[in-house]
């Protein structure tokens, strides 16, 4: 069985993942996030992980709108900190995204802190508390699954989803902030 470590050496960096990105509406939604959201350079977090020196193990796919989002925020953490920030595909080998299940499911992003031994140190993901209930409230408003409307209302409340994810900076805050309590707490123990 691979270690995390493994994984990370294997995988491929942030950038790189992200420009090769395939699905073409989620890819421009990432990079709109991407290239609007900012860091705080002054936060506590950043002298801590500069110090320190981990590296991110982010487990995703492309077709993920939580990771559409989640990635640009992340992506910006590891550049203010000077971080090596790598991408496993969960779909490709699903040993890795099964030792880190949400709720029994392979929900996914998951972002996995490595120190120098490539040992885990901490995991984040997949969502911020605050899209988290977003999300709940929106899943409310479905139709029975039996429905024969319901997959076409799914699809239409992922789009919308997505679209708040990227044009109301609130939602990359949520997950600054929330990266940011795990990130800390995750380095300081």
């Amino acid at each position: 069985m691979k270690t995390e470590q493994q994984y990370f050496e294997e995988s491929i960096p942030m950038a790189q993942y992200m420009e090769q990105m395939t699905t073409p509406v989620l890819k421009e939604k990432s990079f709109v996030v991407y290239e609007n959201f900012n860091v705080n350079p002054e936060d506590e977090l950043f002298a801590l992980l500069k110090e320190e020196k981990p590296h991110i193990l982010a487990i995703t796919e492309d077709w993920c709108g939580d990771a559409m989002l989640n990635n640009a925020v992340i992506r910006k953490i590891a550049e203010e900190a000077d971080l090596d920030i790598r991408c496993a595909f969960r779909d490709a080998d699903t040993d890795l995204i099964d030792r880190y299940l949400t709720n029994g499911g392979r929900a996914i992003p998951i972002y996995l802190l490595l120190n120098e031994q490539g040992e885990v140190i901490g995991k984040w993901g997949p969502r911020a508390p605050e899209l988290q209930q977003l999300v709940t409230e929106m899943r409310a408003q479905l139709p029975e699954k039996g429905d024969p409307t319901f997959e076409q209302k799914q699809k239409e409340m992922y789009t919308s989803m997505q679209d708040k994810f990227v044009h109301n900076p609130q939602c990359a805050q949520w997950v600054y902030e929330d990266m940011k309590k795990v990130l800390s707490k995750a380095i300081q123990k």
